[in-house]
């Protein structure tokens, strides 16, 4: 879909929308028509953010359909919510070129705000569609806002949309499309955008010592991988990047602890933090960010084969600590481990964000409306509930202590992969924090209940919500750009 900002209504636009704020219905130009505003308090439209009412009108001897769209009280999220629902009343409506007017006149971030909205709810995978009614195929393909402002703005946002597609085209995709091999090759077009790329295969990790990740892979015929993406927008002056880390599962099997069946298919999924950070890596580069941030993915299939890491066994990380596996279904944990060692050892950074779809404890705890946080440093969690809470993709933070931490030690071990029924996310955070560097300033995001919708929300439809992007994105550009 073309979406653009433009200083006058296009000719071919076959769908007039006026943007109304909350209450604002005396807004409307005085040539509207009467019947239409007294229609919309009829049906008590008011402008909330995300309502709409529709109709038709006679202009110029050409009937247009009309739409009364709400944006509440023009907050940078209820700008966010109407584009979204525009996009999702109109796609399959008929209507083919959408033209928005803000009656008193948009600012340039209004207009932005709006466009970034309609152009993430817009997003929807179709490739493997052979057959839809002619009722379900998307008419919508253009949507233009009206501003003689907001295209610098709308540009930068533009890459971030982007960047949030792309993290929804990976976790939409298949296990038998995407594996950890594939997904490098789906990344190798960031390169065109100055982002620097490093891959480890099998063997480098097994040099390495990666016994934890390379455990987790070894039931698979899909070889893992580790990629490392770099953009640096400082022209080297900030000489440390900030770190984001994606756990990459591309399929969850549970391994030799075998999952129920019912449901398994949505364990393509499970490379929803890797998914992510490349997602914001992409973005970051699009849009020129004055950072320098490096993204690493830990790349692996999870599968219960002959060869298949056992319960009861014991593997040596990258850091040299041994670890009990006493269930094969806890191996994202496993695969960020020797991840993150390797990143600190590669990059040396300050600053470790990971992300990963890691427990199912953390879905019964805050459903889909929330992404778990855990961290060692105060003032990076702050940052991170900050920069969630601006771009829409909350998190709350949960407790760390000795007193979880003693729960994952292993009278065989240096600790076992996983604590006892209760306080699972927690545990699985403490058992990550064991191999972070003194100094460092970490944070891990459970994020297993937001990469993907059982329906659809304001911004995405129902399947990939791209949850991660906007997030990463914003704490880059509150905190760490020049």
């Amino acid at each position: 879909m073309d979406i653009a900002i433009s200083p006058s209504r296009p000719s071919a636009a076959d769908t007039l929308v006026f943007a109304i704020p909350k209450d604002g219905l005396t807004t409307l130009p005085v040539a509207a028509s009467r019947t239409l505003v007294d229609g919309a308090r009829a049906a008590r439209f008011s402008g909330d953010a995300g309502t709409t009412f529709e109709s038709f009108v006679d202009e110029a001897g050409a009937v247009l359909r009309v739409v009364l769209l709400g944006t509440g009280n023009g907050s940078e999220s209820d700008l966010e919510k109407a584009g979204g629902a525009l996009t999702a009343r109109l796609s399959t409506s008929g209507a083919v070129h959408a033209a928005v007017e803000f009656p008193l006149g948009a600012s340039g971030i209004s207009a932005a705000r709006l466009a970034f909205g309609a152009r993430l709810r817009g997003w929807r995978i179709d490739r493997y569609r052979t057959r839809q009614s002619e009722k379900a195929k998307p008419t919508l393909n253009a949507v233009t806002v009206v501003s003689r402002e907001g295209n610098a703005e709308w540009q930068r946002l533009a890459a971030v949309a982007d960047g949030v597609a792309f993290t929804r085209e990976l976790v939409s995709e298949p296990a038998n499309i995407l594996y950890p091999e594939s997904f490098v090759e789906r990344c190798q077009h960031l390169t065109e955008l100055g982002v620097e790329i490093t891959v480890l295969d099998e063997a480098q990790m097994a040099e390495l010592g990666m016994g934890a990740l390379l455990g987790v892979a070894q039931g698979s015929p899909r070889k893992p991988r580790i990629i490392a993406m770099r953009w640096d927008g400082t022209n080297g002056a900030q000489a440390k990047p900030v770190a984001f880390v994606g756990k990459g599962v591309t399929f969850d099997s549970g391994g030799i602890s075998l999952k129920p069946g019912a449901g398994m298919e949505d364990m393509k999924w499970d490379m929803g933090g890797a998914g992510a950070v490349a997602g914001a890596m992409k973005a970051l580069a699009g849009r020129k960010a004055k950072a320098h941030v490096v993204g690493i993915c830990g790349l692996v299939e999870n599968m219960p084969d002959g060869n298949a890491q056992r319960p009861g066994d014991i593997v040596t990380s990258m850091s040299g600590q041994t670890i009990e596996v006493l269930n094969t279904d806890a191996e994202g944990r496993l695969v960020l481990c020797d991840v993150i060692t390797w990143t600190q050892k590669t990059f040396a950074p300050e600053i470790i964000v990971d992300l990963a779809t890691l427990t199912g404890a953390m879905m019964v705890a805050l459903g889909d409306q929330h992404g778990g946080l855990f961290a060692n440093d105060d003032g990076l969690a702050a940052d991170l509930s900050a920069a969630g809470e601006a771009a829409g993709e909350t998190l709350w933070r949960f407790p760390m202590s000795d007193a979880y931490n003693k729960m994952i030690d292993s009278p065989i071990a240096d600790m076992k992969n996983i604590g006892p029924r209760f306080a699972g996310s927690i545990t699985a955070a403490q058992f990550i924090k064991r191999f972070v560097d003194e100094g460092v300033k970490w944070a891990h995001l459970d994020i297993a209940g937001m990469v993907w919708a059982d329906k659809p929300g304001p911004v995405w439809d129902k399947g990939a919500t791209g949850y991660g992007v906007r997030l990463l994105d914003r704490l880059v550009a509150d905190k760490f750009e020049g």
